[in-house]
């Protein structure tokens, strides 16, 4: 039985999850399965089906919202809604304005979530280790993947949206940064912003369709290949480091309302380079000693989180 204390817990963890999905990059699966969470929130949503939803109509609300561990969902659910109401604009901002200490705070946060979640193997053996080197190449390769042209036809939302849901819950690949590769990043975020109903609705529709399916595929993989679920994911964490190293050269600009008073130019294509080329090409501060503080501060705080479960458990 749950506590008070252990659903504030997880309200806090729905946060986290939150405040990741904003950033393009970082993956709220990731924080989910550094946090302990992971395979009961893959398994809380695998339980949407029709069997469940026929409890309610036999067995009441009751049965109903214990058999869809309804406590659990509601607490993540609400964090993660919170987070984005109340963080995104914070998050925007110091991606905008510190770039290089966010990126590098994330980036320490990713780093330390690696050797914790690989622990999780039981036995590593040869196969293990081919999944971690899959997972790895596979993240390093879409992260480095260039935007493609969007169509704009609603049955393309879709397709985005099933398959940006299904990269959400996976730890070590962003949601919005699929979005972006598909060409459907700026899209969403008008519908959201011109209040598009239609966009909206059928891009909503995709992800549930593609969370739907994907959550009972996940279930199936760590109920009969639990290990290499595991390696698998922990290769997509080491992969991720690709996209969110601190110090990138923009190669092409995103320009939102060009002309206008409120111009935005948003990077699109990047490339990792060393601080001190850093410096060479933009003129500005590597921040180094400031970026390795950073990601310092994000290590201590994965390392802290694991010895307090730990003391828990």
């Amino acid at each position: 039985m749950r506590s008070f204390r252990d659903y504030l817990l997880l309200f806090l963890k729905g946060m986290g999850i939150g405040a990741a999905d904003v950033v393009p990059g970082v993956s709220g699966g990731t924080i989910a399965f550094i946090s302990g969470i992971y395979e009961e929130l893959i398994d809380t949503i695998s339980r949407i089906n029709i069997q469940t939803v026929s409890i309610l109509f036999k067995e009441g609300i009751k049965s109903f919202w214990k058999a869809m561990n309804g406590n659990f969902l509601l607490a993540i659910l609400g964090g993660v809604v919170v987070s984005i109401l109340s963080l995104s604009k914070l998050i925007s901002f110091l991606l905008e304005n510190e770039p290089i200490a966010t990126w590098s705070f994330f980036f320490g946060l990713v780093l330390a979530s690696i050797p914790l979640v690989a622990q999780k193997v039981k036995n590593w053996t040869g196969s293990r280790y081919f999944a971690f080197a899959a997972g790895a190449i596979i993240a390093w390769l879409i992260t480095g993947l260039p935007p493609v042209t969007e169509p704009g036809a609603l049955w393309y939302l879709f397709i985005s949206g099933m398959i940006a849901i299904c990269a959400m819950i996976l730890p070590g690949i962003s949601g919005s940064f699929i979005l972006i590769l598909l060409g459907s990043y700026f899209t969403v975020l008008s519908a959201l912003n011109n209040r598009d109903i239609t966009v909206i609705l059928v891009f909503i529709a995709g992800a549930i369709t593609g969370i739907l399916a994907f959550s009972k595929f996940l279930k199936f993989m760590f109920s009969r290949f639990h290990d290499i679920t595991v390696a698998t994911l922990s290769g997509f964490l080491l992969g991720s480091l690709n996209k969110i190293w601190p110090w990138k050269n923009v190669l092409e600009w995103f320009v939102k309302h060009p002309g206008e008073a409120n111009e935005q130019k948003i990077p699109l294509v990047e490339e990792n380079i060393l601080p001190g080329t850093y410096t060479a090409l933009t003129g500005e501060p590597s921040q180094l000693a400031l970026a390795i503080i950073m990601a310092v501060v994000g290590i201590a705080i994965i390392f802290i989180l694991e010895k307090v479960a730990g003391k828990k458990a």
